[in-house]
């Protein structure tokens, strides 16, 4: 979710009621930390506790140096990353690639908790390929050595995305671990994440993908699971106000020019969900200041409130 779970959204799902958000994927690589991109999604100012903080790299000892200097910069939780499929990141041996290497693997997982006195979680995928489901190995070794949490997508590197998330693999690292194990992959509605949890056992379930444009799932699920009944979606006058606010926040961190630029992507999301939008979309896809935005947002949802379509 690099690019997507900044600060401003983690800020916002933590509102809509998410149980912990952790930080944008993070480099190992200290001397990258300079750059802008970096010092934002090193910059935890005012965030809720706790402060969770993806890490990735494929180095040992890199590997416990961010994890030493992200708790010196108050993240009191790390997190490994062994889940993103992406090319850029498994091309450099980092993310799901790992998997392939459980020897690597075994030494970052040392290396890290040992590095720390907060404690260490971290995310894998199911395998490396379909007939390479190594998920319930490389579990084992995590909490040997000492990782507190573990999550789990249901798909294998290969499969990147496509196809559907498969929960049996899942299911056999809560059955064998004795830490708490979250579900992930394809959880989209408060049905969907009770039928996961049912069948696998796991004692939590984390939601990526189906978060972007609809934050408030977080407190969907939460009062299903509570309750076993569904909460109403939210008017389109509060969805207007949380699209509000998102881009405010965004205005406010990135400043003027990339906080639009980044805006439009969550707009698109928030619109998917909406009959007729393309026409708006690509009108604000061309505004360029926060004012502007703003103003195309209020008058979209009004035309919406009013049953009105609107018109580019």
């Amino acid at each position: 979710m690099a690019g997507v779970t900044d600060r401003p959204f983690r800020k916002l799902c933590l509102q809509q009621g998410a149980g912990l958000v952790v930080s944008e994927m993070v480099t190992s690589d200290v001397r990258l930390w300079n750059t802008r991109k970096s010092r934002l999604r090193l910059d935890h100012t005012g965030e809720p506790e706790p402060r969770s903080v993806q890490i990735a790299g494929g180095d040992p000892a890199m590997m416990a140096e961010a994890a030493q200097r992200n708790a010196e910069m108050g993240a009191q939780i790390i997190d490994i990353n062994m889940g993103c499929p992406a090319k850029k990141v498994c091309n450099k041996a980092a993310g799901s690639a790992l998997m392939k290497d459980e020897k690597l693997v075994e030494e970052i997982l040392k290396a890290v908790v040992a590095a720390v006195d907060i404690p260490v979680t971290l995310k894998i995928r199911t395998g490396w390929s379909p007939d390479q489901r190594n998920g319930v190995t490389i579990a084992r070794m995590a909490e040997d050595y000492g990782i507190q949490a573990l999550a789990v997508h249901g798909r294998t590197r290969s499969c990147m995305y496509k196809g559907e998330a498969e929960y049996d693999t899942i299911a056999k690292i809560c059955s064998t671990l004795s830490i708490p194990v979250i579900a992930n992959g394809d959880i989209t509605s408060p049905d969907k994440a009770r039928q996961v949890l049912d069948y696998t056992g796991a004692q939590g379930v984390m939601i990526g993908r189906a978060a972007q444009g609809k934050p408030w799932i977080f407190r969907e699920i939460a009062h299903y699971l509570e309750h076993n009944e569904y909460l109403s979606a939210p008017s389109t006058e509060a969805v207007c106000d949380i699209l509000l606010a998102h881009l405010q926040d965004l205005h406010t961190f990135y400043g003027d020019v990339m906080g639009t630029r980044i805006a439009r992507k969550h707009v698109g999301w928030y619109l998917q969900a909406t009959e007729n939008a393309a026409p708006f979309r690509k009108t604000f896809n061309q505004l360029e200041t926060p004012s502007a935005q703003i103003a195309g947002i209020r008058e979209y949802f009004a035309h919406m409130i009013e049953g009105k379509e609107f018109a580019a």
